[in-house]
């Protein structure tokens, strides 16, 4: 391993006050921010008085955005990845970046926090002790009623 961290981080889901105090930590101590949407998570950073350089990395740029983040860690700048809520890399940008700081011998930490899949299980009302999350469902009733279907696991399945 070498140059800084790339610390994938969980963020609140809703409500602010969520926010770990090492999920503010870590942002607070962060070279750069790689942010789903700079305007969103400026909203946090205001709230938390968090000043790191936050740079966009979404859908659209991920690839191209990633090449610089790379470079920033290995020069021994820390890099933290959010998303606009939750955990980054599932189901929300980022996985691209995770796996080229693997490959680049980077240190990659996750800072765990609010789950929005965690959070709808636990509220569901299931007694079983294990789930299966197989990314957010389409919105059309067919086309979630064929993901599921699809699935044919013998795990609850939570339409969140």
């Amino acid at each position: 391993m070498s140059g800084g961290t790339l610390y994938v981080v969980a963020t609140p889901i809703g409500n602010l006050e969520d926010a770990s105090p090492r999920c503010l930590e870590i942002l607070r101590g962060a070279t750069v921010i790689a942010c789903e949407d700079t305007r969103t998570s400026h909203v946090l950073f205001a709230r938390f008085g968090i000043a790191a350089k936050a740079v966009a990395l979404h859908e659209h740029n991920e690839r191209q955005a990633t090449a610089g983040l790379i470079d920033a860690l290995r020069r021994g700048g820390d890099v933290a990845l959010i998303s606009d809520a939750g955990t980054p890399a599932l189901s929300d940008p980022g996985a691209h970046l995770v796996a080229e700081a693997h490959k680049a011998g980077v240190r990659v930490s996750p800072v765990p926090g609010p789950s929005a899949a965690v959070a709808a299980y636990s509220a569901a009302g299931f007694a079983a002790s294990r789930f299966l999350f197989a990314g957010f469902l389409p919105a059309s009733g067919a086309a979630r009623r064929k993901a599921i279907a699809a699935l044919d696991q013998p795990f609850p399945v939570v339409p969140y």
